[in-house]
């Protein structure tokens, strides 16, 4: 347990270190949330709504109404949070991996229903968009991070049943007898 900690506490230092240089920003981080926001910008237009995204902005052509994907809304955290919890923890990494994949498309799908309900909120009112934003949202994305981890570990543990059960695990093979 302390090992998976403090494994865990050095993945996230060195993850959250390089999202932070320059290069990342502007490789990496900056065209991903470019692209939530372009995403987004689309999925609002299905409301009917005549919609320009440009680069992290999402601007309502008849209210004037805009709303800007910063650091911090782009759910990048909270994957590096799983992303570490997960490469941490001892487990084959064909189910790392996969774990990973899964657990990015589940945060970015609920970050991309928190940025449209976001902009149809500021579109009400301001005050409850920053409420919203502030105080709901975060909290609910970082919640779908841990429940993430926690279901991963719930089918990891599973595998692992299975893999004992069926005998495919060497750790739990019956040693031979002469």
């Amino acid at each position: 347990m302390i090992r998976f900690f403090l494994l865990f506490l050095l993945i996230q230092g060195v993850l959250f270190t390089a999202e932070l240089t320059p290069p990342a920003q502007a490789y990496l981080v900056q065209p991903f949330t470019s692209s939530l926001a372009w995403v987004s910008g689309h999925l609002i237009e299905l409301t009917g709504r005549e919609i320009i995204a440009s680069g992290v902005i999402i601007l309502d052509v008849s209210t004037g109404f805009a709303v800007e994907i910063a650091a911090g809304c782009n759910g990048v955290e909270a994957m590096i949070l799983l992303i570490a919890a997960m490469l941490a923890f001892p487990s084959p990494w064909r189910y790392k991996l996969w774990g990973i994949l899964i657990g990015i498309i589940a945060i970015q799908g609920l970050n991309l229903a928190r940025i449209v309900s976001l902009f149809f909120l500021g579109l009400w009112n301001e005050t409850a968009f920053e409420w919203a934003h502030l105080y709901v949202w975060q909290a609910l994305i970082m919640l779908d991070a841990l429940a993430v981890w926690l279901l991963w570990l719930r089918a990891l543990s599973r595998a692992d049943a299975d893999r004992s059960s069926d005998g495919s695990d060497e750790d739990h093979a019956v040693p031979a007898t002469s």
